[in-house]
């Protein structure tokens, strides 16, 4: 168990669970037609996007952001209902400077972090080059396969450096924050799938599971999005 010291009073961490949740609601449930219309100057005053997804809301056209809402208010919500007893903090769209945005940071204070990217790419399968060390992307009836960029793997990696960079956001120590185990995570969004022919040496038994494990720049998991509390749970049982 890592020791922490309690916060001062006066702390507050990022928006999470319930207070997250509520704003991701507000964004989703906003006019579309008039989120669609926001530009720039609507976007530096805040109008329609609630303040802590402004950085979200610059990142990601309109089209790109109104899905990214509603894939992290669907799983935000699950995962409150699955793990809150079990004192989960999800932390959506956290914005590293000049990165894409973590989509979810999730917390089990003093025993497990987990990283999460939701991503989709359409119809199609995602393929690891392992000569490479890159995804590719290969589309339903098309031939040849496209470079995924940026590579999500990369981006994982750079977002766990980044939480040692600002560890102060969640009151952990650096020992906290370097060496409390973290889960880099992968979500493919239907109707994205991972290819199923990857060579065997590459998955990886977590419970019940059989997983795909990259390894680029440390290990991440690749799953689908309807695995993900089956992953949270077989993770978590390693540090129960």
């Amino acid at each position: 168990m890592l020791s922490m010291k309690d916060p001062p009073p006066d702390f507050q961490l990022p928006p999470h669970n319930e207070a997250a949740l509520e704003m991701l609601r507000e964004a989703k449930n906003a006019d579309s037609a008039l989120v669609l219309a926001v530009g720039g100057s609507a976007l530096a005053t805040g109008a329609m996007i609630p303040a802590g997804l402004l950085l979200f809301g610059c990142a990601y056209k309109p089209l790109v952001r109104i899905e990214k809402i509603a894939r992290l208010e669907k799983l935000t919500a699950l995962l409150l209902e699955e793990f809150k007893s079990e004192g989960i903090e999800v932390f959506p769209v956290l914005k590293p400077t000049d990165k894409n945005p973590i989509d979810l940071f999730i917390r089990f204070p003093r025993k497990t972090h987990l990283f999460i990217s939701i991503r989709s790419r359409g119809d199609s399968q995602v393929v690891y080059n392992e000569k490479r060390e890159i995804l590719q992307v290969k589309k339903k009836n098309k031939q040849g396969l496209t470079t995924w960029k940026p590579c999500p793997l990369v981006e994982l990696s750079d977002y766990e450096r980044w939480l040692n960079k600002n560890r102060e956001l969640f009151w952990m120590t650096s020992k906290e924050a370097i060496k409390t185990p973290a889960a880099k995570v992968l979500i493919l969004w239907p109707p994205t799938q991972a290819d199923p022919n990857h060579n065997d040496h590459l998955y990886t038994e977590m419970g019940s599971m059989r997983i795909l494990a990259l390894r680029r720049k440390g290990t991440a998991f690749v799953i689908q999005s309807e695995e993900i509390t089956e992953f949270i749970r077989a993770w978590l049982a390693r540090y129960q």
